[in-house]
């Protein structure tokens, strides 16, 4: 009797994944999944925050006119979709994701600080690379397959975005010389 109890048992397990298998999206029940609304809410907003401030930083530190633009662009499309997911969120009935970075967003952030000045450029465009990778994987992944039909329709309409982000990231350049000096005023000597 045990045995068949068993048996039935795992029937009803396989059946339950089987009928899983349809084109919709699964249903999710971890709330930290990249698949759930708030796992994803989080990644996002964590990686829209990196965007935004290791790009503040590129505006500082970086000598690249080339590297500066597409920091101020960086800082100005993730801001957007930024306030684009706290609306979604806000429609959807989520509370908006806290505007606080991730772990390995913290750990990117800090490779970008102490970047030295002459690999300030190299470094920064690395970390650009990973992050739109990362991201481009993340709104990708819900797109397809997320728990919330609204979320899902932002995912997709940002794979686009990131996706420009990324292959405009790969050609920036990875040094920029500094600027010569300013030639001495008359009187002073050299």
């Amino acid at each position: 009797m045990r045995a068949v109890l068993v048996a039935v048992a795992t029937a009803t397990l396989l059946a339950g994944c089987a009928s899983n298998s349809g084109s919709g999206p699964a249903a999710v029940t971890d709330p930290m999944s990249p698949l759930s609304a708030p796992g994803y809410m989080r990644m996002a907003a964590s990686s829209d925050m990196f965007e935004i401030e290791s790009s503040r930083i590129a505006l500082v530190n970086s000598q690249s006119p080339q590297v500066r633009s597409f920091a101020q662009m960086m800082i100005d499309h993730h801001t957007r979709t930024t306030q684009e997911l706290t609306t979604v969120a806000t429609q959807a009935r989520f509370a908006p994701p806290a505007p606080q970075m991730l772990p390995p967003q913290m750990v990117a952030l800090d490779r970008v600080r102490a970047a030295p000045p002459g690999e300030f450029d190299t470094v920064y465009k690395r970390e650009q690379i990973a992050g739109h990778q990362e991201a481009l994987s993340l709104h990708r992944s819900y797109g397809g397959q997320g728990d919330t039909p609204a979320l899902r329709d932002f995912a997709n309409r940002t794979v686009p975005i990131i996706e420009s982000h990324l292959a405009q990231a790969q050609t920036l350049p990875e040094y920029a010389p500094p600027p010569p000096p300013p030639p001495p005023r008359a009187g002073e000597r050299g």
